[in-house]
């Protein structure tokens, strides 16, 4: 007999600050001496190896097996204006392990990099692949910031994709989107870039325990350049969050239901 959904309760404090990842990492400091732009020979074999090699192959069986993971309405991406240049994408941060494969199924063929948390380069083994993979952990210094900005303005213009997951925590199958700040949204403000959101929905399958994820896409967003550089921020932001929101109704099953502390059920 099926368990009866959800499996179990989660409860949490704070929703901007409550980790649910099952991983304990010490994060390594992210200072001037991290290298964000890596260049030469031996650093494109070992990201074309990393990335278009093994990173597909383990995501497909991950993602596509495990998980029944199913894209739509990538057909979004067609709507852009100049079809070699870059973007952003912002979505719901739901899976451990899924949302570091998920940005370059979402983005391919195009070349993608992801800003992180300094725990994803600090595990054992598999963090030094991480920036292979195209991992860009968030500064701890104002001198490691000035080049992590020059990195994600870099890549952008290289004409990549450039992911961030806004909510920041894992909080494995939460079917809301919790609410995030608007400080991600300058990337494209600044740059005045075409943005997108993905949102990973959760789906009841006959067979399987587990729900099936299907994330959508949508976009692309522009920054309204007739309000101030402030508003800007917040209006791209209020518009990916409101559609996130939207798409956030098309989940069919709780599989783990998060509820605040003290509040009633």
């Amino acid at each position: 007999m099926k368990k009866r959904l959800p499996i179990k309760t989660v409860y949490y404090e704070d929703e901007s600050k409550d980790e649910f990842s099952s991983v304990v990492i010490t994060p390594k400091t992210i200072d001037e001496t991290w290298q964000y732009l890596k260049k030469g020979f031996s650093w494109q074999v070992k990201r074309f190896v990393s990335y278009r090699l093994f990173a597909p192959i383990i995501g497909y069986f991950y993602c596509r097996i495990r998980l029944g993971w199913r894209l739509k309405n990538k057909k979004a991406f067609r709507q852009l204006k100049d079809k070699k240049g870059g973007y952003f994408v912002y979505g719901n941060h739901t899976q451990q392990t899924a949302d570091a494969f998920i940005p370059s199924f979402v983005s391919f063929p195009k070349s993608t990099y992801v800003i992180v948390h300094a725990n994803n380069v600090s595990m054992p083994y598999l963090g030094r692949i991480t920036p292979y993979l195209g991992a860009l952990p968030l500064p701890d210094t104002l001198r490691a910031a000035r080049n992590f900005k020059r990195a994600v303005h870099t890549r952008y213009q290289q004409g990549n994709a450039v992911f961030i997951y806004p909510e920041a925590h894992i909080w494995p199958y939460c079917i809301r989107i919790r609410n995030f700040p608007a400080a991600s949204f300058r990337y494209p403000v600044e740059l005045n870039a075409p943005s997108f959101c993905i949102t990973t929905t959760y789906q009841r399958r006959k067979f399987w325990k587990t729900p099936r994820a299907v994330t959508y896409v949508d976009g692309p967003f522009y920054p309204n350049k007739t309000l101030p550089i402030k508003e800007r921020v917040q209006t791209l932001r209020d518009e990916i969050y409101a559609k996130m929101q939207e798409r956030s109704r098309l989940n069919t099953c709780e599989y783990i239901r998060y509820q605040k502390r003290g509040e009633k059920e």
